[in-house]
Formats: structure tokens, sequence, C-alpha cells
């Protein structure tokens, strides 16, 4: 294989108006980024492909799986909302991890047009086998670019729409807040 050259490529000047820096106006789309990014990603979700492909799963089933483990009783309506996508694509991923033992799914107790979602443990299981291949890849990319772990979260933070943020961190703090919580007892 080819070495990939990860330094920056050089830029073209902007065609913005003379005087004005290349960083007012247009640039030349960043392809080697663009690209890292994508072949990182496919191959960041494939580890976890090829377990999913045993269950007859896709990635739907992975992203519904990961976020029911990592918040246990959440609301579909707030799955929706992290996920984006529409009911009608949900229902057939969810209908597939609750019929092969992986969610349970009940009514709320306050109020029962809910329906809260968690884990069984064979849920808990595969969600945990999943997210241990990709806390490798993690770990070896780290260790193999000598990024800290610190600057690695502030650039993944960064590419979240500046809206989204708050909602996001919300989100992961108090899933990890519910996992010390498991974990102390």
């Amino acid at each position: 294989m080819a070495d990939i050259n990860v330094s920056p490529a050089p830029r073209r000047p902007s065609s913005g108006p003379a005087g004005a820096s290349p960083e007012a106006g247009a640039r030349e789309p960043a392809y080697d980024l663009i690209e890292l990014m994508f072949f990182a990603y496919r191959d960041f979700v494939g580890d976890p492909d090829h377990v999913l492909e045993r269950f007859n799963f896709g990635r739907a089933h992975h992203r519904v799986l990961h976020f029911v483990f990592r918040h246990p009783e959440i609301r579909v309506a707030d799955l929706l909302d992290i996920l984006k996508i529409t009911k009608q694509s949900l229902a057939r991923v969810l209908r597939e991890l609750v019929e092969q033992g992986f969610i349970l799914q009940k009514e709320g107790q306050i109020d029962r047009r809910q329906r809260l979602l968690t884990v069984t443990d064979k849920g808990r299981a595969l969600a945990l086998e999943l997210s241990r291949l990709q806390t490798e890849r993690f770990a070896r990319a780290l260790a193999g670019s000598g990024t800290a772990r610190d600057a690695a979260v502030r650039f993944l933070f960064a590419m979240i729409d500046p809206e989204a943020r708050e909602d996001v961190t919300r989100l992961i703090t108090k899933a990890d807040r519910v996992a010390a919580r498991a974990r102390e007892r």
C-alpha cells in the first residue's frame, strides 16, 4: 500500500479581493482530510460490522444498541432525536433487536404512551464487545500518532455543529454518570 502523506496539502491562495487573507476567501477542498475521515470511519465501523454480520445486523442496529446501552430506559423519542432518523427507520431496526432479545421495550410509568428502551444481558454483552473493538482502534491510533487523547477529544468535539455541542456534552456526561454509578454497585 502506498504511504499516505498526512501533512497538510498546500492550499492555493484565495481568489478573493486583493489583500484578503486566504482564510477570508474560498479555499480548495481539504481532500486529504475529507478522504482520511472517510477511510478512518470506514475502518472504525468496519470492526463492529464483522461482528454484527453474525446476527444479520447493520450499522443502524449498532447505533441503536449503543445508545440504548449508554442510556438505560431511554425514550424512543429521545433516541430518534439523537440519531436524527424517522420513526419508520427506527421501527424495523428496533423490532429486530427486540425480537432477537437484545433490547427490552416497556411503557413509561408516568406516561404510558412513552416507550422506554433498555438492553438485555445479551444486548449488554454485544454492545460491550462492539465498544471494546472501537476502543482498541482508538488506542492504537492515539499511540501510533503520538496524539494526546485530550487533543483528539477537542478535535472531534470541534467537528460537531456548534449549536449541538451543549446537548452532546449533556448526553455524554449523563451516560458517564450512570455508568459510574453502575460500577459502584
